[in-house]
C-alpha cells in the first residue's frame, strides 16, 4: 500500500488510515507502523495528535461514532410518519454505507469484541450503544408502541444480527441471499405490523 500525498493535515490523514486499517484487518492485528506507512507520517507526528494507539484507537471509534450518528440524524430529519421514523435505524446504516463504502459488519461490535474493560476507547462504545438504545425507546413511545422498551430491545436484536449477517457474508460469499439489513428491517416491520403498527399509515 502506498502512502498517502500531504495534502490535508496529518490528523486528518492518520484518522482515515487508521480507520480503514482498523475496520479492514482488526485493531490488534493493525500495527502502528502500518498506519503510518498509510498515512505518510512520521511517529512524532503521531504522537504529536495521539498518545500512542491507544489513543489512535479512540479518536476512530469517536470519529466514527459521530458520522453514524449525524447520518442517522439526517434520515430521520427526513421522515414524518412515527413507524418509519422506528425503523429508520435500518435506512440510516443503508445511507452510512452508501457514504463510507463499509459493509463489513459494526465496527463498534467488532471494537467490543477487542477491546479490555479499561480501554480508553470504551466511552465510545458505551456512547454507540446508549444511542441505540436511548434513540430507538425515544422513537418507540413517539410510535405508541404499547411497550417501548421491548421493542427497542427487539429492533437492536435484528440490527445486530443484520451487522453481524453482513460481516459473516464479507468472509464467506457463497452464504449472500440478499441485504442482511434489508431483510432485517422487514422483519422488524413486520413485528411492529404485528401489534398494530404499519408504516406509512
Amino acid at each position: 500500500m502506498t502512502t498517502r500525498p500531504a495534502t490535508r493535515p496529518a490528523r486528518e490523514r492518520l484518522l482515515t488510515a487508521a480507520g480503514e486499517l482498523f475496520y479492514e484487518s482488526g485493531i490488534a492485528a493493525t500495527g502502528v507502523d502500518a498506519v503510518l506507512q498509510r498515512a505518510g507520517v512520521s511517529p512524532a507526528t503521531m504522537y504529536a495528535h495521539f498518545a500512542g494507539k491507544d489513543g489512535l484507537v479512540a479518536a476512530y471509534l469517536e470519529e466514527r461514532h459521530q458520522l453514524w450518528r449525524a447520518t442517522w440524524d439526517d434520515v430521520l430529519a427526513e421522515l414524518d410518519d412515527q413507524v418509519d421514523r422506528l425503523l429508520s435505524l435500518f435506512d440510516a446504516v443503508n445511507r452510512y454505507r452508501q457514504r463510507e463504502g463499509n459493509r463489513r459488519g459494526c465496527a463498534f461490535l467488532a471494537a467490543a469484541t477487542e477491546l479490555p474493560a479499561d480501554h480508553p476507547a470504551q466511552p465510545w462504545l458505551q456512547a454507540d450503544s446508549l444511542l441505540l438504545t436511548a434513540r430507538l425507546r425515544e422513537l418507540a413511545v413517539a410510535a405508541g408502541v404499547d411497550d417501548p422498551d421491548e421493542a427497542a430491545a427487539t429492533l437492536l436484536l435484528c440490527y445486530d444480527g443484520a451487522l453481524a449477517r453482513s460481516a459473516r457474508e464479507w468472509t464467506t460469499p457463497d452464504l449472500a441471499a440478499g441485504d442482511p439489513v434489508r431483510r432485517a428491517r422487514d422483519l422488524a416491520a413486520a413485528w411492529l405490523a404485528a401489534r398494530g403498527h404499519v408504516p406509512g399509515t
